[in-house]
């Protein structure tokens, strides 16, 4: 026999809890021309879930993505219920009450007793067990966990999740439906947070540590890792709309099940959830809202906290860039691009030659791009003196290094800054990971010491994080503040840490996805697709590892976890066996994946 036809055809589905995700999913279900029955206890939920699709339908009438007929016929197919005897026909029923497992399982035994025996069921549930509530139920092989992402019309990804019981026809039934709703169905076995969110709150968990702790403020957190990270939102801002509590949930039972350290919730989530402060639907969360359900931000007592300067900032008009590679070109342009005299130092002239011709190239495409007028490109390139010795830093307001990533090393330049630099002259590292303290110590002005780290690519990446010390005087925080606003660059504040805010926050994400491929939970692919699609990352975190290079990735996860001592935060095995092979990333043709040769 043909195995398609042993699958349910799922014309008429059952939603069963209306609110804002069960509405959402009534509507992708009904637009793909679905029979909806909806079903809420609630008859004022039910009026706004109908509302709700009127005034969907009426806007995608308006942008002409359907026409009037099509409206009345998307509406015909949705009708609204306050029994769960409504869903006796139904061919699938998909369950999104909240998440509550005492009201899940008292709304799957109601329904073995309604539907027929071959009707699928299935749980929206991202953080209860899937095969908990198929093991109670009286036909456990038609349960599975069917997830949809937050707001259900916009988000293509779709987690089909399977217990040991799942009907491998359920499955295919439900994987064929989310295809031809247009999503992108995603497999993956039952644990509490399935892929996306497992990856996902994780790192949410540790930005709300991160805020607990004051170590950066809301809004240079959530500025960090937008610019730094290309994210469509803040971790904070994120957590306000999922909901705090909802939040909280799924960390709880992800700790429950992981018993990793960097899944325990934050106390600060269970704090604002018992004080009922739960995000945007109450009005107040990690901020406050104009009205509760809205997204419109409104200033409070904690507004600006944290951005304050102390004084006013020293002169600057002249910046020595010490390096000849990417970052240090690219640092040099933004600086000479913004009008400030630049000195482009490397081991020697004929290197510190090069490095200048590289900016004329990358100015070069941005006038062929039609980004830059040519004699602004010109005026730039002239503000650059390439030189072959530290010693042309002598009088530089400003001096920048961008060198490897070795404390011995920079250790030594600063050495040599201390000796050649004017006093008074701010003096800068660009480290990404190591201590800004261990390079100020090696000059004789520590307070003149300052962390100033950039994205790659530093022409086109907008955040700078501006890294303090102990000893770092006010007068130097605030210049450096002043000189990012002046450079057209955001400054998020903070403390000197292993990671600062974006690497503390991203690498044990990055490390997270390793150890589920480590595990066989998802594969590469399926973790990649997850995670731009149902977070709104720009690459999956194995893109990103190959794009950033696997021994890099290993030095900055080594340096978190010697740092905050957690277990959590341990390398992935995978990622040393990789790192040990060779197998470095893009830059040495494979990393996870394997690359064409240049």
């Amino acid at each position: 026999m043909d195995r398609q036809s042993t699958q349910p055809t799922l014309q008429t589905i059952a939603v069963v809890g209306l609110g804002t995700m069960g509405t959402g999913i009534a509507e992708v279900l009904t637009r793909a021309g679905r029979e909806v029955i909806g079903i809420d206890i609630s008859e004022s939920a039910a009026r706004t879930a109908v509302a709700a699709l009127e005034a969907a339908t009426a806007r995608a009438v308006a942008k002409e993505r359907l026409t009037e007929q099509e409206r009345a016929d998307v509406l015909s197919r949705f009708r609204t219920f306050t029994d769960l005897q409504a869903a006796v026909h139904a061919d699938l029923v998909i369950e999104v009450v909240p998440e509550d497992y005492a009201l899940k399982s008292q709304v799957f035994a109601a329904l073995d007793a309604i539907v027929r025996p071959d009707t699928v069921l299935a749980t929206g549930t991202n953080a209860l067990s899937v095969t908990r509530l198929a093991a109670e139920s009286r036909h456990p092989e038609r349960v599975l966990g069917l997830h949809f992402f937050n707001p259900a019309p916009a988000m293509k990804l779709v987690e089909v999740v399977s217990s040991v019981l799942t009907a491998p026809t359920a499955v295919e039934a439900v994987t064929a439906l989310a295809k031809d709703l247009g999503k992108e169905p995603v497999a993956v076995g039952d644990r509490p947070g399935f892929v996306a969110d497992g990856l996902l709150f994780g790192y949410l968990n540790q930005a709300a540590a991160m805020y607990e702790s004051r170590y950066a403020s809301r809004e240079d957190i959530d500025a960090a890792m937008k610019l730094g990270c290309g994210l469509p939102m803040g971790p904070l801002a994120l957590l306000d709309l999922i909901g705090v509590d909802t939040a909280r949930t799924v960390l709880e039972a992800m700790y429950a099940a992981s018993g990793d350290r960097l899944h325990a919730p934050a106390p600060i989530l269970g704090h604002l959830a018992e004080a009922g402060l739960t995000g945007r639907k109450a009005g107040r969360g990690f901020y406050t809202y104009e009205a509760p359900g809205s997204a419109v931000v409104v200033s409070d007592a904690l507004t600006g906290a944290g951005g304050a300067l102390v004084g006013e900032g020293r002169p600057v008009s002249s910046v020595g860039v010490a390096g000849s590679g990417t970052m240090a070109g690219g640092i040099a342009q933004v600086f000479a691009q913004a009008g400030f005299d630049v000195v482009l130092a490397a081991r020697s002239q004929e290197k510190a030659e090069a490095a200048k011709a590289a900016i004329g190239k990358s100015l070069g495409r941005a006038v062929a791009k039609g980004r830059l007028a040519e004699e602004a490109a010109e005026q730039t390139l002239a503000r650059i003196t390439p030189a072959g010795s530290l010693d042309a830093f002598a009088e530089v307001d400003l001096a920048v290094e961008a060198v490897a990533e070795d404390l011995a090393v920079k250790q030594e330049l600063f050495q040599t800054l201390d000796k050649v630099c004017k006093p008074g002259a701010v003096l800068a590292t660009t480290t990404s990971s190591l201590p800004v303290v261990a390079c100020a110590r090696a000059t004789s002005r520590p307070q003149d010491v300052i962390g100033m780290h950039f994205f790659n690519p530093a022409p086109a990446m907008k955040l700078v994080e501006v890294v303090r010390t102990v000893l770092t005087a006010d007068d130097v925080h605030a210049t450096v503040r002043e000189v990012c606003t002046r450079i057209r660059k955001h400054p998020v504040d903070c403390g000197d840490r292993a990671g600062f805010i974006v690497n503390a926050l991203l690498f044990p994400y990055l490390n997270n996805a390793i150890k589920m491929v480590e595990g066989h939970y998802a594969s590469l692919d399926d973790i990649d697709t997850a995670m731009k699609l149902g977070g709104g990352y720009p690459m999956g975190p194995f893109e990103l590892l190959d794009v950033v290079g696997l021994d890099v990735s290993l030095a900055i996860e080594k340096v978190l976890h010697k740092e905050f001592r957690d277990p959590g935060l341990a390398p992935s095995p995978l990622l040393e066996h990789l790192v040990a092979a060779g197998c470095l990333g893009r830059k040495s043709g494979r990393g996870f994946r394997e690359y064409a040769r240049r």
